[in-house]
């Protein structure tokens, strides 16, 4: 029988397929189907959103819209099922980009030892992605912290060693991706990690200065006290402002 409830609700454009919510569905209503996260049956999902907090990418929400009524049953009777089936291949769970780890820099000789690698990374953690790192992520506590726009990358030929290397960096496009969300991802970073530094690196282009205001907006919400740089790149790749706030 439907009835008008609460109920889970996935945005397959938001979501990336991390697997992070199906282990905070108690009733195993969430799955991975086709590299997104997926409903099983409405009847499986009780819509009090436990999985909500999960999420690095804000893909879920709770509606209300005509569904099964929740059956306590059937999840019982589903999740046995799922227990006697034989586990499947284990590709590393979820999507890569999305699992949080902390790497260690490689070093010259390494470097050295790597075909076709000219300089070790300079990367000190994974993902990179400012939309897949959540402000809870370990790597985030006291560190110095590089908010990068994407064409920085491939513009400014001495990012690694100039702005990456001793930093933890987030990168993102603030014109393709959710701007609220990256006002809310470094509000909660403000309020929840203590940094010790701040380094903002964005192109000259006009769309770019929006993550300034992003993360301004951001700042004067919570007011932390941690020193500021914003670097400014041409198109040409040359450093055009060195500024701090």
């Amino acid at each position: 029988m439907k009835i008008k409830r609460k109920i889970i609700k996935i945005d397959e454009e938001l979501c990336d397929g991390c697997g992070q919510c199906v282990p905070d569905c108690a009733e195993g209503s969430l799955q991975i189907i086709d590299g997104k996260a997926r409903l099983v049956a409405d009847k499986l999902c009780d819509g009090l959103g436990a999985c909500l907090g999960s999420c690095p990418t804000g893909a879920l929400q709770i509606i209300e819209r005509e569904a099964d009524e929740f059956d306590e049953e059937a999840v019982e009777h589903f999740l046995a099922t799922k227990e006697k089936q034989p586990a499947p291949p284990s590709h590393g769970g979820g999507c890569p980009s999305a699992r949080l780890q902390t790497l260690q820099p490689m070093s010259p000789c390494h470097a050295a030892n790597v075909p076709g690698l000219q300089t070790g990374s300079a990367l000190s953690h994974w993902p990179v992605q400012i939309r897949l790192i959540p402000a809870a992520a370990p790597f985030l506590e006291n560190c110095d912290l590089l908010v990068a726009a994407d064409c920085t990358a491939v513009t400014y030929a001495g990012l690694p060693q100039d702005f990456i290397a001793g930093r933890v960096v987030m990168m993102g496009c603030p014109k393709f991706d959710d701007q609220q969300l990256y006002v809310d991802r470094f509000t909660e970073i403000f309020q929840t990690r203590k940094l010790k530094s701040l380094t903002i690196l964005i192109m000259e282009v006009p769309c770019c200065h929006s993550m300034l205001q992003i993360i301004r907006q951001a700042y004067d919400a919570v007011k932390p006290e941690l020193p500021v740089r914003q670097v400014v790149i041409s198109t040409r790749g040359e450093i055009k402002g060195d500024a701090a706030w």
